[in-house]
């Protein structure tokens, strides 16, 4: 189901932390816009770019209750909310990572510099790989840490998919359990810059994609 045609269930489920097995016992963020979309009950529907998701399960889970609350109303813009373009991944990643560096424990902020230098080194946009740039300037320990464990990995194979997975999974952990009274608005910051990441590219796709049809 197209996400602008995506209208509201009659018994709304109550946003919480977890998995539930039916609406009755709550919903987590994803689980609601399967509801939505009127599919299979999960919190991995295939309604939306699948790290996307897994960021906005992140997310729910570590918001507090009243945060949690308040991005119910960001549930109808990830019904539909997909791409095939790889770029995509990549910049959730990015953006992530950029988020949690400068307020993450040292442990996660190493992890993560490990993986923002591995992000910036796929092709991107200048004005990203300069964020990214930006962002290893605010933690020079973690970089520096970060380059000699690269070096020792030396050419290893490493799967961009998991490396992304991961980015996004310690930067959510990261930022949920920093020393910082602005958790949640960080946690859901980073929740819209990711549906925003995921709609510029539909927008930018779409377009051609209809322009190939007409030409054809």
């Amino acid at each position: 189901m197209n996400r602008k045609t995506a209208h509201a269930p009659l018994v709304m489920p109550i946003l919480s932390p977890g998995s539930h097995r039916t609406p009755v016992r709550g919903a987590c963020f994803m689980e609601f816009a399967s509801y939505l979309a009127g599919e299979r009950w999960s919190d991995h529907p295939a309604c939306t770019h699948p790290l996307l998701a897994q960021l906005a399960r992140g997310v729910n889970d570590q918001l507090s209750d009243d945060a949690r609350t308040s991005i119910t109303s960001l549930i109808p813009r990830v019904v539909g909310l997909t791409s095939d373009d790889p770029r995509v991944s990549t910049e959730i990643a990015l953006r992530a990572a950029i988020a949690a560096l400068p307020v993450a424990n040292l442990a996660r902020q190493r992890a993560l510099a490990v993986g923002l230098i591995g992000v910036l080194a796929r092709v991107m946009p200048p004005e990203l790989h300069a964020m990214g740039r930006r962002a290893l300037d605010s933690a020079p320990d973690a970089e520096r840490w970060a380059r000699v464990y690269s070096a020792r990995l030396g050419s290893a194979r490493i799967d961009p998919s998991a490396a992304n997975a991961s980015i996004v999974n310690i930067a959510v952990e990261g930022i949920s359990v920093a020393c910082i009274e602005d958790s949640d608005a960080r946690l859901t910051n980073l929740l819209i810059e990711a549906i925003e990441t995921v709609e510029r590219s539909r927008d930018t796709v779409m377009p051609a994609r209809r322009a190939e049809l007409i030409s054809a």
